[in-house]
């Protein structure tokens, strides 16, 4: 019978590289004599078509678009904690959601980021931590540091507006920006 270490999954970002994610599930894991395993989904990239509606003639295979998301992965982990971590790295073909709950198959725990994008994955944490096999730690944006988008401050300039909406003298303080 082999012996269980004790293991963090943490979902790394190709947009931020989840810094606060990795350093936090690094820390973890090192406190309870663990392992950390960096997970991050790829997709083959759709070939691009000519104006004549054919595809172009070179299109990337599935082995260089995996070898290429591998390198990208241990570069970011690396540029986060170090060149001497001994995070393992993985790669897994497919959507994002399925890809961090299959690594979190016998996982003690999940670690992701909070997604910056409502647009592009609506309730994603919501639904991982309802469907992971493990508990699941999630990284605030207030916590990782990530500003706000262009598009974060408008909804939020909205969901003000709304909320005093037709109530005078019912205004934001300074310090009140919307993220409570």
């Amino acid at each position: 019978m082999t012996e269980h270490v004790y293991t963090v999954v943490v979902g790394v970002s190709p947009r931020s590289s989840s810094p606060t994610a990795l350093r936090w599930a690094h820390e973890q894991a090192r406190a309870q004599g663990g392992r950390v395993v960096a997970v991050r989904a790829w997709r083959t990239p759709n070939p691009q078509a000519t104006p004549s509606g054919t595809t172009a003639s070179r299109v990337a295979s599935v082995t260089d678009t995996e070898h290429d998301a591998m390198a990208r992965l241990a570069a970011d982990v690396g540029s986060v904690l170090g060149e001497g971590h001994d995070v393992d790295v993985r790669v897994v073909r497919g959507d994002r959601r399925r890809a961090l709950l299959d690594a979190a198959e016998g996982a003690d725990l999940l670690v992701v980021d909070a997604p910056r994008s409502l647009a592009s994955a609506p309730l994603f944490a919501h639904r991982l931590v309802y469907a992971a096999p493990c508990p699941v730690v999630v990284m605030p944006p207030r916590i990782s540091g990530e500003p706000q988008t262009g598009l974060e401050r408008a909804g939020w300039a909205a969901v003000r507006a709304a909320g005093s909406a037709g109530r005078p003298g019912l205004g934001t303080t300074r310090g009140d920006r919307g993220r409570d």
